[in-house]
């Protein structure tokens, strides 16, 4: 049967597609008209259980429990699963009676031709995405489909039908409908990908005649070894609705079927690919509606499977019960995202929905708290045994002691009480998490997810799990709702980063984890990203010191943190000059020893210990040196902080900077990370003797050389700077990785701030250095190391160094106004999307251009001549045009160089080829101007590549750009510059997809999506980094900010259509969990913080009342919250109701 993949050529006509909200069963959906004439995008539906479905609007599908390897359809790429439309997923065929005795075919949703009749096509997605809807309408026909995708935590992926009449009389329809392409259970992923063939010849597939349940299994597991392995999973479907039907197992009869022929039912299918397919036959009056689904479910065991075989033998029942427990699905899903603070009602409708959209996605990569503030003790005790099985064993009786529930503080003042040092730290980093995933799908194929909500006795799981940026980013934006949560938060991140001042690949709650050398995968590498220690951190820390002012500070002297023991070594200084990319080697025997730890102390066993066996522990003071001091140790005055750990940055397309990029970006993050730094170190600091070396090292190679900071450094200068901070960085990690030596040491508060005052002249010269004559600012650079002396190079404007600037706080609000107007005029702008690709697109050569050496050019390196002569072509070709062409198997310069010393002496003399080497490499880097290459970035067109815009990076913009606004009024700016402000606020955020019409943001517009190609729609749906800036930027807009420990409302960015235009019903669940609802005036808003309501009214004047659980109201000037009521809605203790707002309309 046909699909509706469409091919480029087809004629599309997007006028006629439009996209508006709409009201379907009692819900608000978000409606796409017309949608199969936008390219074909992809789509998640989502629930609160274990299942994933991913779903092109094409059609095809794939889904599962769990992880790939649980899959019910075949676990494709995103552009695979599109193509497969109609031969995997869903499948509905209707032979159609007409009154003249005609019999019409109708594949629904399938691809149209020229000719064929007129459909009429919709697409409706729910605003928290767990129902995907598509419906045709056949005029000529008088019916309409409406197909619905779902999930069902108890029963699996669920697909229902409603076919409507909408003729003037009865129509007689022969229905067959189902799944195709059903996979047998315990089908990897790369039996799906691999071994296809082979695996039909495994694939079984029966129907129980009684029940009609389908049931997909093995007939043994794929296996080679001469052993019996029993395959005893099975994957089922089963159907509701069309009462008793035939039932095919298989995709050969559908063409039989659609052209009327004799269809035999089938009961057993083996050797082949398995379908699910109900055969049924009803006539449907003129406006009659008949409903039916089919439901698949993965991975069930024997007695499970009679336990449904039993449950199915009520058909009346189980539909019922089916209905019930997709309700239930929803609803649960919608009480965890409350907890987030999603449920906002606005005048805006699709910017309230967008934001529950940032806040399901943000929640899923890091996930929700799995019961508030409270703590379930035997979880606590579990989580003790696994990090810390001596600590379990050591604080035995305190842990045994615990109240079965008990509040996250009393926790923590318990632990602090105790006195233990790792009691109270495993205390600290206890986060009761859950719904946390890494981001996986189709269109990533790259990350593999696992999506585990409960054990294995149906108990919620306490887990988190996802790569250290991904999990430290989202957790930003979830510390608003539970702020209580934030310096845990911190605590995690610090115990973890490392000795040297970076940080591991992974965490989760079972601890840290670290990628390890695979020699021959080229997707694979070790290192660290030279970013993320910095601003992660840095966004952490100032959200605690704005709900919590001075708690941290309480920890500058403590030594209760420790050091992540990750095996790799950082070369010395010299070593890195002499290959700057391959610096980090993975050390062996330090990896060995720490699995060997592992095995007798759990997870604490990643962590460094001193040779007495105990941790190392420092201060956070020490800790929050450390970073800013790895960082210096790399500092290239006005270049950057120089890439040299073999990672790259946030821009991990930008991967060839490595070893030779400069980058202005972390500089930039790090002059606003001193600030917060110099207010937290206001007193002496205990520290270890290794720190104090470093730090009293680098000050002094800072100071010896400050007079550069205003004169300016020439490349000798320059270099000197370097020598003497990478010789203090390789002092400094030559004795850390031999092992602290124990001994303590005090450095005065004085000498702390006359550091970092020092070093803040370097960045700002640094900054100020890289401003470019367009009032932007250079990103990246690149090193030229030379003898005695070091050049920079600056490569082309990138989005991410305009973002850095902005969140720098160095520049004022008429630079920053200078920037942004620089940015819209410049090659970034994408006028298509009105937004901003993460650097200009290019126009590249053309395949024979860019590998291309005329024979002018080759005269002038006779080395080519000779290779030529010699009948050689490995290394370079002549074409009958006469010019020079180098050969299919030359990448790089690496391989010109290792072509040359493989060619035998008789083809070219040693000499000859030694003369003419430097002369090849020079012609090889003309034709292709490697030096210039930034990795991946410059070589692909989607993604993180040319012509794209990654809204991951437009949403950053966005808040550095509120930051600047909200900046600019706390100063008392001009109130012109602050209007301007307000409009680049404004002309960023109307960028953004909700903000967009369908057709040209390709896509479900309140849905967030990665990236944008040219010429193309959104790609990558949902787990985004975009979701945790816009999550934090909508509580600005709405004009709700926490400053001092007070929660103040200063809604300086509102928007007039946020007011509603009429009477609302406000919906919510309070801290208890309970529903709640707020009826709301015309000219009113709502949306909850912490779980408390909080209501705007418009009116004549300004004032902010608390109402109370006991019923008191209090009345607030100044539109603040005082810091004890702040409090009390922070910590979520219920007895806040609600905060009203009453303000002008502005």
């Amino acid at each position: 049967m046909s699909t509706q993949t469409r091919t480029a050529e087809q004629n599309v006509d997007l006028s006629a597609v439009r996209g508006e909200p709409v009201d379907l069963d009692g819900r608000r959906f978000y409606q796409i008209s017309a949608y199969d004439q936008i390219p074909p995008f992809f789509m998640t539906v989502v629930g609160a259980s274990n299942l994933w479905l991913f779903i092109s609007s094409t059609g095809g599908v794939t889904a599962g429990r769990e992880h790939a390897d649980r899959a019910l359809f075949p676990y494709y790429t995103e552009d695979k699963v599109a193509e497969g439309a109609g031969r995997t997923g869903g499948l509905t065929v209707l032979r159609v009676g007409l009154p003249d005795a005609s019999v019409v075919c109708w594949q629904p949703f399938a691809e149209t031709r020229p000719g064929d009749p007129a459909v009429e096509r919709n697409l409706a997605k729910d605003f928290l995405g767990t129902t995907l809807v598509f419906e045709e309408t056949r005029a000529d026909l008088g019916l309409r489909l409406r197909v619905s995708w779902q999930t069902s935590a108890r029963y699996g992926v669920v697909r229902s039908c409603e076919l409507l009449s909408v003729a003037d009389g009865p129509r007689s329809v022969e229905i067959l409908d189902g799944f195709v392409n059903l996979l047998p259970a315990g089908t990897t992923v790369q039996a799906q990908n691999e071994l296809s063939a082979l695996l039909d010849a495994y694939k079984r597939t029966e129907v129980d005649d009684a029940t009609g349940l389908g049931i997909l299994y093995l007939s043994s597991t794929l296996t080679d070894k001469a052993e019996p392995s029993e395959s005893l999973r099975a994957n089922v479907a089963w159907h509701v609705g069309l009462g008793r039907v035939d039932h095919l197992l298989s995709a050969r009869q559908i063409r039989a079927f659609a052209a009327g022929d004799r269809v035999t039912p089938d009961t057993e299918l083996r050797g082949e690919r398995g379908a699910y397919l109900v055969r049924s036959q009803l006539v449907l009056a003129a406006g009659e509606q008949r409903g039916w689904s089919v439901v698949a479910d993965a991975d069930l065991d024997a007695a499970q499977v009679v336990a449904l075989q039993t449950e199915l033998a009520d058909s009346a029942g189980v539909g019922a019960r089916l209905a019930a427990d997709i309700e239930r699905t929803r609803t649960d899903l919608e009480a965890l995202i409350a907890t987030s603070d999603a449920a906002q009602l606005t005048g805006d409708e699709l910017a309230a929905a967008h934001h529950s959209a940032n806040v399901l996605f943000n929640s899923m990569r890091g996930g929700v708290p799995s019961d508030g503030y409270a703590v379930d003790a035997a979880d606590f005790r579990l989580f003790v045994t696994q990090r810390s099985p001596r600590t379990a064993q050591r604080c035995a009786s305190v842990l045994a002691g615990l109240p079965e529930r008990l509040p996250i503080d009393a926790l923590v003042a318990l632990a602090e009480d105790d006195g233990d040092p790792d009691l109270w730290r495993l205390a600290r980093e206890y986060l009761p998490l859950t719904f946390s995933r890494r981001h996986g799908d189709p269109s990533r194929p790259w990350n593999v997810f696992r999506i585990a909500l409960h054990d294995e006795r149906g108990k919620m799981r306490v887990d988190f799990q996802g790569n250290w940026r991904d999990i430290f980013q989202n957790w930003e934006a979830l510390a608003w709702s539970f702020p209580e949560y934030v310096e845990s938060m911190v605590v995690v991140f610090l115990d973890a980063s490392t000795a040297d001042g970076y940080n591991p690949y992974r965490i989760s709650r079972a601890g840290i984890d670290w990628e390890v050398p695979e020699p021959g995968n080229p997707w694979s590498n070790i290192g660290y990203w030279s970013d993320h220690q910095i601003v992660y951190l840095l966004k952490l820390i100032e959200t605690s010191e704005r709900f919590h002012p001075g708690v941290l500070a309480g920890l500058v002297n403590r030594p209760v943190l420790t050091h992540g023991d990750v095996p790799y070594r950082i070369s010395s200084y010299d070593q890195t000059l002499l290959d700057p990319g391959e610096t980090i080697t993975f050390d062996e025997e330090a990896a060995a020893a720490i699995a060997r730890r592992v095995a007798v102390e759990g997870a604490d066993g990643k962590l460094v210990h001193r040779t007495d066996g105990e941790l190392v522990r420092v201060t956070l003071g020490e800790k929050l040196l450390l970073l800013v001091l790895a960082k210096l140790v790399n500092l290239v005055p006005e270049g950057g902080i120089w890439m040299n750990t073999q990672r790259p940055e946030w821009n991990d397309a930008n991967n060839a900077l490595v070893g030779r990029g400069l980058s202005v970006v972390t500089l930039a993050y790090v002059r606003r990370y001193l600030g917060v730094v110099r207010e937290l170190l206001a007193e002496d600091l205990s520290v270890t003797a290794e720190l104090r070396c470093l730090l009293t090292n680098v000050h002094a190679a800072l100071a010896v050389h400050a007079d550069g900071v205003v004169a300016g450094f020439d490349d000798a200068s320059r270099r000197s700077v370097m020598d003497a901070l990478g010789a203090a960085g390789t002092a400094y990690r030559t004795r850390v990785y031999a092992g602290f030596g124990g001994n303590r040491a005090t450095v005065d508060a004085a000498t702390v701030r006359a550091f970092l005052d020092l070093a803040k002249t370097y960045v700002d010269s640094g900054l100020r250095a890289n401003r470019r004559a367009d009032a932007l600012f250079h990103s990246y650079n690149l090193l030229e190391l030379r003898e005695g002396a070091t050049g920079i190079r600056r490569l082309q404007v990138m989005l991410e160094g305009q973002v850095a600037i902005l969140s720098s706080g160095l520049l004022g609000p008429h630079e920053c106004l200078g920037l942004l107007n620089g940015l819209r005029t410049s090659a970034l702008y994408r006028p298509d999307q009105h937004s901003y690709m993460l650097y200009p697109d290019q126009t590249l050569p053309r395949f024979l251009e860019r590998n291309l050496l005329s024979a002018g050019r080759a005269a002038g390196c006779p080395l080519v001549g000779e290779l030529v002569r010699a009948g050689d072509t490995s290394i370079v070709l002549q074409d009958v045009g006469g010019d020079f062409r180098f050969a299919r198997d030359i990448h790089n310069a690496g391989d010109v160089t290792a072509a040359l010393a493989a060619l035998p002496a008789d083809v070219v003399v040693p000499e000859v080829v030694e003369r003419g080497r430097a002369g090849l490499l020079a012609v090889f880097e003309d034709v292709f101007q490697h030096a210039e290459f930034t990795g991946r970035s410059g070589s692909f067109f989607a993604y993180e590549g040319l012509g794209s815009i990654y809204w991951h990076m437009v949403s950053k913009l966005l808040l550095a750009v509120q930051e600047n606004v909200e900046r600019a009024v706390a100063e008392g700016a001009d109130a012109t510059d602050v209007d301007r402000l307000r409009d680049a606020y404004e002309d960023v955020r109307i960028g953004l997809g909700y903000s967009k019409t369908p057709e040209v943001y390709g896509a479900f517009p309140v849905d967030p999506y990665s990236h944008t190609p040219a010429g193309r729609g959104a790609r990558q749906p949902g787990m985004t980094g975009q979701v945790k800036e816009e999550v934090l930027t909508r509580l600005g807009e709405l004009g709700l900010r926490v400053e001092h420990g007070r929660i103040t409302f200063r809604p300086v960015l509102l928007r007039p259509q946020e007011w509603t235009t009429q009477p609302e019903t406000f919906r919510y669940l309070d801290v208890a969990g309970k529903p709640q609802s707020i009826d709301l005036d015309a000219g009113s808003l709502a949306f909850t913080f912490c779980q408390v309501p909080v209501v705007y009214r418009r009116r004549d004047r300004s004032e902010v009342r608390v109402d109370r659980a006991d019923g008191a109201q209090v009345a607030l000037a100044g539109g603040s919250l005082d810091a004890d009521l702040s409090a009390r809605v922070f910590q979520r203790l219920g007895d806040v109701v609600r905060i009203v707002v009453d303000t002008p309309a502005g």
